[in-house]
C-alpha cells in the first residue's frame, strides 16, 4: 500500500470531500480521468495526489486500487474585510490535508 499527503492546501475541505467520496474505490487509472473532467478545484488538486501515491507505489496506474481517499481540516486564515460605520466582517479562508492511498491488484 503507498500513499500521499498534501498538506495545508488552500481548498474548502467540506468541497473536497464530496469529489474524494466519488473516486474511493476507483481505478487509479479511472479515478485519474474521472477528476480530468471534473469542473472543480478540489480535482485538480485531489488528482495531483492521486498521481503522486500512484508513483509511490511503484507500479502503473491501470494496476492500482484507489483505497482511501481522506479530506481533514487544516488550520483557518481568518481575515477581515472593512463594512460600513468603521465595522468589520470575518472571512474564513479554510485549508485542508488530503491524504490519499492506493494498493496494487
Amino acid at each position: 500500500m503507498a500513499r500521499a499527503l498534501l498538506k495545508f492546501t488552500r481548498v474548502s475541505p467540506t468541497k473536497s470531500r464530496l469529489i474524494a467520496r466519488e473516486i474511493q474505490g476507483m481505478n487509479a487509472e479511472q479515478a485519474l480521468a474521472a477528476l480530468e473532467f471534473t469542473p472543480n478545484k478540489a480535482a485538480r488538486i485531489i488528482a495531483k495526489v492521486v498521481a503522486s501515491a500512484v508513483a509511490n507505489s511503484g507500479s502503473e496506474a491501470s494496476e492500482c486500487v484507489v483505497t482511501s481517499c481522506r479530506v481533514d481540516n487544516g488550520p483557518v486564515l481568518k481575515r477581515f474585510r472593512p463594512r460600513a460605520r468603521g465595522m468589520a466582517s470575518g472571512i474564513r479562508k479554510p485549508t485542508a490535508h488530503i491524504l490519499v492511498e492506493v494498493e496494487g491488484k
